[in-house]
């Protein structure tokens, strides 16, 4: 299975860790092992402890080289550390031997290896500490102090020094590093995200002021056609474009690039298209019940055409009193993850025999079309005067498929 970037440097950091502590851990073990025999005087048992663990873990780290397997070479020295561990602070002691604290380092590099290992070292370490605890009891006492009575001191203070240096020198200093260079990769992909979204800013930006020229020479060419027909429909197509360039323009002007808040959107776009078909003064009353949503692009823009669509046609053949006239547009998430929104007019509707399939109307084709690209049904709700759509949606996917 192939592994990404990030997980091979975790790795790396990981082997790098392990084969330190190991390296320093057998080094130092091995010196402890002689200053037991020749400068503490201890002759049973703990010289041989730390002898036999540091040759082995040794052996065990250059192995490594070999077999690449890091779960066999921490295991191996765990289980050594554990064994020579339980023998050095029993003799030493018991629960009171200053050797105890090193059982903890095995527990603290097996959370860097892996949680399970961790977990799986905290229970045994906990178990072993409890059973040091019985047996320093007197009625459970099987052990006895090889630390002669003057080299106490001195075995605690190394036994302090070796475990302060494994956390501190060597786990401590590594995890800082670690740490530090954690910091750097998360300001670099910080500061790598801004500039991508300030590209993508920009793109919206000019795609907005693109579709915004297009609108501006729709204008210009209608102005020169004398036919009324045509210009209606050139005036459809530029509203067309105004409905996705306002997608653009919220998403350019809004922190969140990837979804826009699609009630603001609606109440733009529907105001928009009520100036703009039946003038500034008009009283068609709109009703919008849209809760605080946010669509992503792929959704926003063939769902934004499909409200510009019913809208039109609502402005243009459904209401014909502008007094009484009305305009109900509202969106709610269903019970399947999706939405439904019911969009229409009071005014005074259509035949039940016109075919969206066989009609030559260009609005109500790409009502259908737009729903089915939304993933969507679309019925027409006639418990209501006037014409109303109830449209079932779901979110759009990554990949937007523009209408053919």
């Amino acid at each position: 299975m192939k592994i990404s970037v990030q997980d091979e440097y975790r790795l790396k950091d990981k082997i790098k860790l392990t084969l330190r502590v190991n390296y320093f851990s057998s080094i130092f073990a091995i010196i402890l092992g002689f200053l037991c025999l020749f400068v503490l005087n201890i002759t049973e048992i703990l010289p041989y402890a730390f002898l036999g663990f540091g040759v082995v873990n040794l052996i065990n780290t250059i192995a490594f080289k070999w077999h690449n397997n890091l779960t066999a070479t921490y295991n191996i020295t765990s289980i050594t550390g554990l064994i020579c561990g339980t023998f050095i602070t029993l003799f030493s002691g018991g629960i009171n031997s200053p050797f105890i604290f090193v059982l903890a380092l095995i527990v603290f590099t097996g959370y860097v290896t892996t949680k399970l290992y961790g977990k799986v070292y905290l229970y045994i370490n906990m178990s072993i500490v409890c059973l040091l605890y019985l047996e320093s009891l007197p009625q459970y006492s099987l052990a006895y102090n090889a630390v002669p009575e003057a080299s106490r001191d001195l075995f605690s203070l190394f036994s302090v020094l070796f475990s302060v240096y494994l956390l501190g020198g060597v786990l401590g200093k590594n995890l800082l590093k670690a740490h530090h260079n954690l910091y750097k990769s998360r300001n670099e992909i910080e500061k790598r995200i801004k500039e991508k979204e300030t590209l993508l800013r920009e793109v919206h930006h000019r795609v907005k002021n693109n579709l915004q020229t297009v609108s501006s020479l729709l204008s210009l060419q209608s102005r020169n056609i004398q036919d009324e027909k045509m210009k209606n429909i050139m005036k459809s197509s530029q509203n067309r474009v105004i409905s996705m360039a306002m997608v653009h323009e919220m998403l350019y002007m809004r922190d969140d690039l990837s979804k826009i808040e699609y009630k603001s959107y609606v109440q733009e776009l529907s105001e928009f298209l009520i100036r703009s078909l039946k003038g500034a003064d008009s009283k068609i009353k709109l009703n919008i019940d849209i809760p605080d949503i946010k669509l992503g692009i792929d959704t926003a823009i063939p769902l934004g055409l499909l409200i510009n669509e019913a809208i039109t046609n609502a402005l243009k053949y459904g209401i014909t009193d502008q007094k009484d006239g009305e305009i109900n547009i509202s969106i709610r998430q269903n019970e399947t993850n999706g939405y439904e929104l019911r969009i229409g007019d009071n005014g005074i509707g259509f035949p039940d025999t016109i075919d969206h399939k066989t009609t030559k109307s260009l609005g109500l084709k790409l009502i259908h079309n737009l729903a089915r690209q939304l993933k969507g049904s679309i019925s027409k709700d006639l418990s209501k005067k006037g014409t109303n759509y109830i449209i079932e949606f779901y979110e759009v996917g990554k990949q937007f498929n523009a209408v053919a």
